[in-house]
């Protein structure tokens, strides 16, 4: 009877007829936390044979299958679409699951640490609590008046390309824990909340609009924003999160709270 190797086990070292890919040797430096040994973060070096079509999420499984089953990270998909990755690496948010090793200068060793602001559980898991509820306040739903539609709300091109760039959030954090307000206020609601707002508020099937707009207008809403266009630059989606920030402060202007 035949077996299929397991995907992480199967042998990728040539690249379609043109040879073999070469492999090199780098050195991963990972920020370790471990509250039940210790309250001070350490950090610990690996050095690992990758591949340059290696992910960072890649060299990652490798410490924690073959060198140290007790590294922790979250991460599911593997495709950048749940967002459960991010972490800093080289002093940037990134996903692991979509930074390639070809793309960071591996002559130098590569850190991966926790995103900022958020409380760090153990080594690179973070709390996301805090995260969540943020986007849970700004009521991340549609909401209409009256009873279930007895047909589909129809809605133009015109009017869903209008929100089109906020659908596309994998609710990451990689933009709120880049952000130097968060980490220093832990009560502003954060970009990715104010992203999810955004969605909705400029949904011309909503009826809450006001609502979220009411709820952002606050000292710890949009008015903490700085536009320091981190969180643009951190957005694994490629979001124009500074600009959906904008134009929710343009439309709280424009009803006169």
């Amino acid at each position: 009877m035949s077996t299929v190797e397991p995907a992480s086990k199967i042998d990728l070292k040539t690249d379609g007829g043109s040879g073999e890919i070469p492999s090199f040797d780098i050195t991963l430096k990972v920020r370790r936390y471990d509250p039940e040994f210790s309250e001070e973060a350490k950090w610990d070096e690996y050095t690992l044979t990758m591949y340059g079509t290696d992910r960072v999420l890649d060299a990652l499984h490798k410490v924690k299958w073959e060198i140290d089953g007790s590294l922790s990270f979250r991460r599911s998909c593997a495709h950048g679409v749940c967002g459960s990755d991010a972490m800093r690496i080289n002093g940037r948010n990134r996903l692991a699951c979509k930074t390639l090793l070809k793309d960071l200068d591996t002559s130098k060793p590569i850190t991966v640490e926790p995103i900022k602001g958020l409380p760090v559980e153990k080594d690179l898991i973070v709390d996301m609590e805090p995260f969540f509820q943020s986007y849970r306040e700004i009521m991340p739903f549609l909401i209409t008046k009256g009873h279930e539609p007895s047909k589909e709300r129809y809605q133009s091109p015109e009017d869903r390309e209008r929100f089109d760039d906020t659908t596309k959030c994998i609710l990451c954090a990689a933009c709120t824990s880049s952000c130097p307000v968060f980490w220093t206020d832990g009560q502003y609601f954060g970009p990715a909340a104010i992203v999810n707002a955004h969605r909705f508020i400029f949904d011309s099937r909503d009826e809450a609009g006001d609502m979220r707009l009411e709820i952002l207008n606050d000292k710890e809403g949009v008015w903490r924003c700085r536009t320091t266009f981190n969180c643009t630059e951190a957005c694994p989606r490629g979001i124009q999160v500074t600009k959906a920030i904008s134009e929710v402060k343009q439309a709280i202007l424009a009803r006169q709270f």
